[in-house]
């Protein structure tokens, strides 16, 4: 922006404001007082800002509280707004006043500013006109239920049955390897390859089914709320009004909050969605801790499989190739899970008719929900859908794993099913063959008794 500026009158007195800015003294005082982070409302927050200030305009029109050339005006302006053409008009830190007031004027008053253009110098008010019928204390807590539940159904959603598609893909693919389980890091009895991913594929579909399940209180929004939940100063039929003007433009179902007191005054949807995808990011952090595991090697860990060679994993160790991408879903699923301890203690901050923390709690719910969107289509891609199966390292480890000793207790009993494993193990032989010296069954018997692949069945319930 430019470095010239023009002086703005406000309640408080004059501000210089930057020149070329759309925005206003609101917004320029909130500019001085916020420089915290510089961390910025994430642009989608931005954009559903605008829709709303659309819905609202047709809203006010409709119910004839409005102007219809200030109402298209201020209509236009905004949808401008949601589609990202003034994003550089937005500038305020995310670390403000707790209601979200500065970021909900900035809106106003850049949206001002564009319609006064647009009626060639009329004057469209930030307050009286822009923000009609509406707070800050119930357009903030709308833009949150908004912007996250198109952000989980457009983006999250699919994301996830990418990757939920993906592993079932591969894991059908895998489904004669057969592996030996491990519980508490130690052999187990065997399974199928199919059987272990397909356990991964269940974690995020269930996730699915546990953000889908908050989507239709993410679709209440507390427009008509306006200061404290009593709609004071907006038309009894503009909360209804303005939620189905934004269910016209999203094609999402929104409505008017059931009861305004605890939507201006809680975020407990909020809280919920955040710890909806905390359960993923745990599910998804299990699931790469899994294939870490599974890759680690080549010689001396697990050597299973083998994820798809990235990019050099040392600046002084040639050769050697790190599992990049579940790091990175990893450490995106820390982020989350940090991120949903920040919005639970924020819900909490619903002191009296109002919560304080809005601006952090919509931004890191949005932020988590794009970065689970990001991780999971990236682990898909690089990391399920390109690693390749070590039978061999698999089907040696199989040989000697002293476990299987297990599917003998009905034949053999528990005490010699142990004697026979810890000898096995002792002597680092397979444990058939110890099988044969202790039991005097024959090796045909045992082997069909230890055949590794009819000790998988099961698990499944169709």
């Amino acid at each position: 922006m430019s470095k010239r500026y023009r002086i703005v009158k406000d309640s408080m007195g004059e501000v210089r404001v930057p020149a070329d800015a759309l925005y206003g003294a609101q917004t320029q005082r909130a500019v001085e007082n916020f420089q915290v982070s510089g961390h910025r409302f994430p642009r989608s927050f931005i954009h559903v800002l605008g829709h709303i200030k659309a819905a609202a305009a047709n809203a006010n029109r409709r119910l004839k509280l409005l102007d219809p050339r200030v109402a298209a005006a201020i209509h236009d302006a905004a949808i401008a707004v949601g589609h990202g053409k003034h994003d550089d008009q937005f500038p305020l830190d995310i670390f403000q006043t707790g209601s979200g007031t500065s970021t909900n004027m900035n809106a106003n008053e850049v949206i001002a500013t564009l319609a006064t253009r647009k009626l060639g110098g009329r004057k469209v008010h930030p307050n009286d006109h822009v923000n009609m019928s509406q707070s800050s204390n119930d357009v903030i807590p709308a833009a949150i239920h908004v912007a996250a539940a198109l952000e989980v159904s457009r983006e999250l959603i699919p994301a996830l049955k990418y990757l939920a598609a993906a592993i079932r893909r591969k894991a059908h693919k895998l489904d004669k390897v057969v592996v030996t389980g491990r519980t508490h890091l130690m052999d187990a009895m065997p399974l199928r390859l199919s059987q272990e991913m397909g356990g991964w594929a269940m974690q995020i579909e269930k996730g699915i089914e546990r953000v889908e399940g908050t989507l239709p209180r993410l679709a209440e929004v507390a427009l008509g709320g306006t200061a404290v939940g009593t709609g004071i100063n907006a038309h009894p039929r503009f909360g209804r009004v303005a939620a189905q003007e934004l269910a016209k433009r999203t094609k999402f179902p929104f409505r008017p909050a059931r009861d305004y007191f605890e939507a201006l005054s809680s975020q407990d949807t909020a809280v919920e969605l955040s710890g909806q995808l905390a359960v993923i990011a745990a599910s998804c952090l299990k699931i790469t801790s899994d294939l870490r595991w599974m890759n680690s090697g080549p010689y001396a860990g697990l050597g299973e499989i083998r994820l798809p060679a990235l990019q050099p994993g040392s600046s002084i160790m040639p050769g050697k190739v790190n599992p990049v991408i579940p790091e990175s879903m990893a450490m995106v699923c820390v982020h989350v899970i940090g991120n949903d301890t920040a919005i639970k203690v924020s819900g909490g901050q619903g002191n009296f008719q109002l919560n304080v923390m809005l601006p952090v709690i919509a931004y890191n719910l949005l932020q988590s929900i794009e970065l689970l969107a990001k991780a999971s289509r990236l682990l898909a891609d690089k990391a399920i859908a390109g690693f390749t199966v070590n039978t061999a390292r698999i089907n040696e480890a199989m040989g000697k794993n002293p476990i299987l000793v297990t599917a003998l207790n009905p034949v053999v009993g528990y005490e010699m099913g142990a004697k026979i494993a810890k000898k096995a193990y002792a002597e680092g032989r397979p444990l058939i063959d110890v099988a044969v010296e202790l039991t005097g069954l024959s090796r045909a018997k045992l082997q069909k008794a230890l055949n590794p692949a009819k000790l998988t069945r099961g698990g499944v319930q169709k």
